[in-house]
């Protein structure tokens, strides 16, 4: 049996967990792919030769990426430099676009055909990047339903296979988790190291203010690994009054299913406490400079993508200089304490995981993605 060579880049932790269910799918379609590329724990455990893991590769903002500029040089010329080697003729990108649309670009122009799983949020920084991704992409996979629309008029092909988190969610239905105290409240800081630093100290001055005024709630902290879960450690252990706050690695989902309420930086982790119809307080700091440049460009009116699913506020968002403790920890007394807005959040939490479709996402991902290996000959 022929081997079939497949590129697979996921940058960030939320990329390598959809990107790994595509991939176990995809291989027991075609047992004869050798995927290999850049990724983490979750390809890697589903059979691919990781070049880089997504620890080196995790970075936030414009700051952040420029003090890493030549490491990511040298890691894009050594995937050009594989694809070549191992003649690879097909690559799966998997978001992660300041890289990954820069290596489409190249290698699309050595003719490797490009399918990208879950888009950029192109349609929140304007058309440039619209107009990029259908020039050097072969075929986008996206799993929110509003955007194909954005690529109508493109020419690019483009297929809602549903949301990845959908499937997730219903894994984790009969997990329990142990609460440190009543009523439970999540933090979930983000999956990277510069979120958490930015995000977690914020939020543990307003579980002291929603301690105040609810003795005996309880407090955990969900990570997507032990490395993020040590670095929580280690802030909550350098707060000025630390809190009593149990961790909880690699169990997002079963979390947020047990919690009352929830803080969440914004992002992926905002449609998971969706899709567990979790009721949440949003809050997100970045650089300042990355900020402002945000700022200039970005033309949605939500930063929150609970918010933007819904075409509205569903859940309150605290952004930069608005991530106060104050209103932060207000705003989840509120939701624990107001019986007609926890209700009025939960209904629309329940609409926006409507929308999010049927499980299955990674698996008509897959079938996809071996219709197009086997369309131009790569597999039988």
């Amino acid at each position: 049996m022929k081997e079939i060579p497949l590129l697979v880049v996921a940058g960030e932790v939320s990329g390598d967990q959809h990107a790994g269910a595509v991939v176990r799918h995809l291989r027991r379609i075609l047992p004869e792919i050798r995927p290999f590329g850049l990724g983490g724990d979750e390809l890697a455990a589903a059979g691919v030769e990781i070049l880089h893991h997504v620890r080196e590769l995790a970075v936030l903002g414009f700051t952040e990426v420029l003090g890493k500029y030549f490491f990511f040089r040298r890691v894009f010329r050594r995937v050009v430099r594989e694809c070549e080697v191992r003649k690879c003729r097909h690559a799966l990108l998997v978001d992660y676009p300041g890289f990954n649309l820069s290596l489409a670009k190249v290698l699309r122009g050595r003719g490797v055909k490009i399918l990208y799983f879950i888009c950029p949020q192109v349609w929140a920084w304007g058309s440039g990047r619209i107009r990029l991704m259908s020039r050097v992409i072969d075929r986008l996979l996206v799993i929110f339903p509003f955007e194909p629309d954005v690529f109508r008029h493109t020419g690019l092909r483009v297929d809602f296979v549903g949301h990845p988190l959908v499937d997730r969610m219903y894994s984790t239905r009969d997990e329990e988790i142990r609460w440190p105290g009543h009523p439970g409240i999540a933090l979930l800081p983000g999956s990277r190291r510069q979120e958490v630093i930015r995000n977690l100290p914020i939020m543990l001055e307003a579980l002291e203010l929603v301690r105040e005024r609810i003795p005996g709630t309880g407090f955990v902290a969900a990570v997507p690994d032990h490395s993020i879960g040590r670095l929580v450690e280690e802030i909550c252990e350098a707060h000025s009054s630390p809190p009593a706050i149990r961790i909880i690695e690699g169990r997002t989902g079963a979390v947020l299913r047990s919690a009352d309420a929830a803080m969440v930086a914004s992002g992926t982790a905002t449609v998971e406490a969706a899709l567990a119809r979790c009721p949440m307080v949003i809050v997100y700091r970045t650089a300042w400079f990355t900020y402002w440049l945000g700022r200039m460009v970005i033309s949605v009116p939500h930063l929150g993508m609970v918010n933007l699913i819904a075409g509205k506020e569903v859940c309150p968002e605290f952004v930069q200089a608005q991530a106060q403790a104050r209103k932060v920890g207000g705003a989840v007394v509120r939701i624990l304490t107001d019986t007609a807005y926890r209700e009025e959040m939960l209904r629309g939490l329940q609409e926006v995981a409507r929308r999010l479709g049927a499980p299955g996402a990674a698996g008509r991902a897959a079938e996809i993605i071996a219709a197009e290996l086997r369309r131009d000959g790569g597999a039988p």
